[in-house]
């Protein structure tokens, strides 16, 4: 068989060119018959020399890529599409485990290429249109008109206290992922503005300082909203645990223990909320903070000292704060498997914890590097980009049930577990 074959099926040419490059003839063959209902006009290759030569004098939309490819592999073909400066997009497809295929997406991206979400084998028709049509989506959004960015520049000032008033608030949710296990374990709860003329705004835009009154009314807003979510992620059969974010002004008000007491799930499997206090705002009261810690434990209600890493003091009086978490403060986690000194930090914080009986989360992991070191370091969950954004709690909805069936082979699909490359 020639080294580069068309795949004989949409021989209409409609030029939307494919190319398929997969050492496994049968995958290969599933994947053009995918393409070929969807548009494309697929070609298939067994190997990359086929497909180099192809790309002398074609320009294909669409490239899918197997990550091992016998004497060769994914890698050494992305580096030689920048030579080719190809303008396609790219899709990974693979047996291999996602933390694999996102670095090598990440290498892709470095590498100046369009990388499309990969897939994972054994996948069905409709995990890669969700994948191809991810990218379309995204170029549909219009650009940011003149008048937006000028409005970035400005940084719009939203009023919290009529946000609240004309229902503008919103809950986004970013995952927890169990390091372990790589999957999702819980999911902070981020509060955003849905403006009917600047769109979602974030938190540095209206967010006044902690010691102001209107925080009242905005933890109340935040407990009762993200009880009312959860309720919802339970019967999708997602009862995962919550956590919020209060200043100390709040936590300390008379009122702020009843408002828990009276909004918690009274169900059996409510595993417990989990509110992150900054890791300055914890060092202005210890003792009082232990009291209330002590109160809403009784509520199967945790503290977690949020950006933990920054404050000497904090880490010496680490066995009179009564936390069940740490979140280890971006500035020190990202770039701690290339920077010693915060590696350090990450690593003093970790073992400190770990000698407290403390959970540790890292906040802000954006690359595989760092996740590598974190789990050498005994990291328990780590929480950022490289996982997932904040998404509003449909899309979340969407994104836990998404990485549910992935997790396991869906029956009827298409590719046989055989074929994990």
């Amino acid at each position: 068989m020639s080294d580069s074959q068309p795949s004989g099926v949409g021989s209409s040419s409609t030029g939307r060119l494919a190319y398929v490059l997969d050492d496994e003839s049968q995958v290969r063959a599933i994947v053009c018959k995918i393409l070929a209902s969807i548009g494309f006009e697929p070609r298939e290759f067994a190997a990359p020399a086929g497909l180099f030569a192809d790309l002398k004098t074609a320009s294909p939309e669409l490239i899918v890529l197997d990550l091992a490819l016998g004497h060769s592999d994914a890698i050494d073909v992305i580096r030689n599409l920048e030579t080719f400066q190809y303008k396609g997009k790219v899709l990974l497809i693979s047996g291999r485990d996602y933390v694999t295929l996102n670095e090598i997406q990440r290498i892709g991206e470095q590498h100046g290429l369009t990388m499309l979400p990969p897939v994972q084998k054994p996948f069905r028709g409709v995990d890669i249109r969700a994948s191809l049509a991810a990218v379309a989506e995204a170029q549909k959004a219009p650009a940011p008109s003149p008048d937006a960015e000028r409005r970035d520049r400005m940084q719009i000032r939203i009023d919290p206290a009529e946000a609240l008033k004309n229902s503008w608030l919103r809950l986004w949710y970013q995952a927890k992922i169990d390091l372990k296990t790589m999957t999702v374990c819980g999911a902070e709860a981020l509060l955003r503005v849905r403006h009917p003329e600047f769109g979602i705004i974030s938190p540095a835009n209206f967010l006044p300082s902690t010691q102001s009154g209107v925080y009242q009314p905005l933890t109340k807003f935040v407990v009762l909203q993200a009880m009312a979510d959860w309720g919802n992620f339970a019967e999708q059969g997602q009862p995962l645990k919550l956590s919020i974010n209060v200043p100390m002004s709040t936590l300390q008000s008379p009122a702020f223990v009843e408002l828990i007491r009276s909004s918690l799930p009274k169900k059996p499997n409510f595993p417990g909320l989990i509110i992150e206090v900054t890791e300055g705002d914890m060092l202005l009261d210890p003792s009082g903070i232990r009291e209330i810690a002590t109160q809403l434990k009784l509520y199967k209600v945790g503290i977690s000292i949020d950006n933990f890493g920054g404050a000497h003091s904090s880490v010496a009086r680490l066995n009179d704060l009564p936390c069940v978490e740490l979140k280890l403060d971006p500035a020190y986690v990202t770039g701690c498997a290339t920077d010693g000194a915060k590696q350090s930090v990450c690593t003093a914080a970790i073992e400190l914890a770990h000698g407290f009986g403390l959970s540790v989360c890292a906040k802000g992991v954006e690359n595989v590097e760092d996740l590598r070191t974190l789990i050498h370091l005994g990291c328990h969950s780590g929480q950022g980009f490289l996982f997932s954004k904040p998404m509003d709690s449909v899309s979340f909805v969407k994104m836990l049930h998404g990485r549910a069936a992935e997790a396991k082979p869906p029956s009827g699909a298409v590719v046989s577990q055989k074929l994990r490359a």
